[in-house]
């Protein structure tokens, strides 16, 4: 039995910009909570497509709680994956 992953809504960046702007943060700072620079977060803020890894970081960083735990737990394996690897091991 395979579960399909949950959709997320794609975050543009008009949605980081705004993020960002209601955290108080200056562009260096919020970027770099996700590993990315200041000049790639000026660029993702003026359209260009978040990368979905990033997008994912944006989520676990700068999400409700509800958000975050929801991207980490599709980010896991099934147990019942880890169970059928621990036994084919």
């Amino acid at each position: 039995m395979t579960t399909k992953a949950p959709k997320f809504a794609p975050i543009t960046g008009e949605a980081a910009l705004a993020v960002r702007q209601k955290t108080g943060l200056n562009q260096s700072r919020f970027w770099s909570v996700v590993g990315i620079g200041q000049s790639a977060g000026s660029r993702y803020e003026s359209g260009r497509n978040i990368p979905r890894p990033v997008q994912m970081l944006l989520r676990i960083a700068y999400g409700t709680k509800a958000q975050a735990a929801k991207q980490l737990e599709a980010l896991r394996p099934s147990v019942g994956a880890e169970a059928s690897e621990e036994a084919a091991s």
